[in-house]
């Protein structure tokens, strides 16, 4: 048996979804290009990942859009994240293009996704999340970064 390589399409071979779990979930622009340093495209990206709620194709616990990717928190209502996903990057791909003047692909195929275990404190991966623009030292505190959304308070 092959060994798939990093960011290849094997990794997706027998990923399942299951409605209901909670997933933190991050994807990456292409080539890591620093679009979200636009906050129109930073503020079209989160308004996507509510517009999805709103649809109730999932559950927006929180989300941080990086400079280069976007991590986010989320249980899936939806039978099929790889489709949420297909549709949250194909919408946003066209519109930031659109935005932009530009064209060609904003997004990475591939994303990650993490189920959140029962032995997982939500709090705590919620919080890992959000504190991405601290580790990166973009902010001192997540709280003075534009690009965030929880649904607790923190």
């Amino acid at each position: 048996m092959t060994k798939p390589t990093k960011g290849s399409h094997h990794l997706r071979r027998g990923r399942h979804s299951q409605t209901g779990q909670i997933y933190l979930i991050t994807t990456a622009t292409h080539n890591r290009r620093c679009l979200f340093t636009d906050t129109r495209a930073a503020k079209l990206v989160m308004d996507s990942l509510h517009w999805l709620e709103q649809q109730g194709r999932m559950a927006l616990q929180a989300a941080i859009i990086m400079p280069d990717h976007l991590h986010f928190v989320a249980q899936l209502h939806d039978k099929n994240l790889s489709r949420l996903m297909q549709s949250l990057k194909g919408y946003t791909g066209r519109e930031i293009n659109r935005l932009l003047g530009d064209r060609g692909p904003v997004w990475q195929p591939q994303y990650h996704d993490h189920a959140i275990r029962k032995s997982e404190d939500l709090r705590q991966v919620i919080l890992y999340c959000l504190h991405n623009p601290v580790r990166a030292g973009l902010v001192d505190d997540f709280h003075c970064y534009p690009h965030w959304y929880c649904k607790y308070e923190v």
